[in-house]
């Protein structure tokens, strides 16, 4: 048994993404249709930019998997950048294709441009924005795709919406199932559980294009099934819920993370936070793993760096992509002289497809966590470990 991780490379327009994933057990099944799917979702949503029209993002599986399953070796995947095509001599890694003259030299407000350049000794800072573009996402939507399909052999299932974008909030159902909210979100263009918000939040969206600005929001992503007990309150870097939060704000753009209640709790008093703990011995003969149960979810499933056996709920604030059609005022590097900032292609609103990567690195943190927990080197080896567990928590 190895650690679950992995590793992304490639630049925006380079000739491909790639992501090599290590600690996978031999006989899961991975399909590319699976993976396909997360890719397809993360180009979509309302207020995308035009490389979205160019791209159609699809995986090729290089090693690792033999006949649909894998071998418990590396799992190495491939998303091809459609536009390289038109980037060659541009992103060349030959040093006879060097052009300074189309060198970047203006920095854009709120990216990664100008501190990037100076942190590395770039005077270019294409340098810098090829890879801290959000387009890396997509290798990460990949990996999050196969750690779904890890998951969900074990009944654990990942899923989430919109709830705000640009000021406009959607109210979520309180009478429906996150796998019925997970539905409904998946036929809006904005990913809302309540499409009666889809029209107001459009409307945000192109009354910011016509002015030449860009909008943020809100995603709320839910994990359903999950055991009680991954993570632990042992060390502070294995807590679940730190794990969690460090994985959704690796994610570009994202400047804010919520658990549960998260900073609504700090306004209310510890009667109107904490959940209450109850005990049904009829639970496990039902399906559950547990007799135990907690009567409301305000800690979003986490106690004590660890996974309660509730759902587990975790939101993301995503600012507005601070690439601006009307942009804001920067200096050149080269002359410093105050210019307007360089605009790239991009887009007006992204908070659907950050929906889509939020629930990416969140099972990816989830199937690490739970083959810390359960891991073995083969799905046989975890399947007998997580029964064994389920049994002991059954009859506490």
């Amino acid at each position: 048994m190895s650690v679950f991780r992995y590793l992304t490379a490639g630049e925006s327009h380079g000739p491909q993404l790639t992501a090599i994933i290590e600690g996978l057990p031999a006989g899961l099944t991975i399909l590319a249709d699976g993976i396909n799917r997360d890719l397809g979702r993360r180009q979509q949503g309302y207020g995308r930019g035009g490389r979205m029209k160019i791209e159609t993002d699809t995986v090729e599986i290089l090693s690792g998997v033999r006949w649909g399953e894998t071998l418990g070796s590396p799992l190495t995947l491939v998303v091809k950048n459609r536009d390289w095509e038109n980037w060659g001599a541009k992103m060349s890694s030959l040093p006879e294709d060097r052009d300074d003259s189309i060198a970047v030299t203006r920095p854009r407000p709120g990216h990664a441009d100008l501190t990037g350049a100076l942190k590395y000794g770039h005077t270019d800072v294409r340098n810098v924005l090829e890879r801290s573009s959000a387009r890396e996402t997509a290798a990460r939507v990949a990996v999050g795709s196969v750690a779904k399909q890890l998951l969900e052999e074990f009944g654990i299932r990942v899923g989430g919406f919109v709830t705000g974008i640009g000021g406009v909030l959607s109210v979520v159902p309180s009478d429906l199932s996150f796998e019925e909210l997970w539905q409904t979100a998946a036929e809006s263009e904005l990913f809302c559980c309540e499409r009666s918000t889809d029209e107001p939040m459009k409307k945000a969206i192109d009354e910011a294009r016509a002015a030449g600005d860009t909008l943020g929001g809100v995603v709320e992503v839910q994990v359903t099934g999950c055991p009680p007990g991954l993570g632990s309150y042992t060390h502070w870097d294995r807590k679940l819920d730190a794990r969690l939060a460090m994985a959704l704000m690796s994610i570009q753009a994202i400047k804010g993370v919520e658990v549960g209640l998260g900073f609504g709790a700090a306004s209310l008093p510890g009667s109107r936070v904490h959940d209450e703990i109850f005990r049904d011995p009829a639970r496990p003969a039902s399906g559950s793993m547990s007799s135990y149960y907690r009567g409301s979810n305000n800690a979003g499933g986490i106690e004590g760096g660890m996974s309660n056996g509730e759902a587990i709920m975790v939101r993301a604030a995503m600012k507005p992509i601070p690439t601006l059609y009307k942009p804001l005022r920067s200096v050149d590097m080269k002359t410093h002289e105050l210019f307007e900032a360089a605009v790239e292609r991009s887009d007006a609103c992204a908070v659907p497809a950050a929906l889509v990567v939020a629930e990416a690195v969140v099972a990816i943190e989830i199937a690490a966590a739970f083959l810390e927990k359960f891991g073995g080197d083969s799905l046989g080896e975890i399947r007998r470990n997580f029964q064994g567990y389920c049994q002991q928590v059954s009859h506490a």
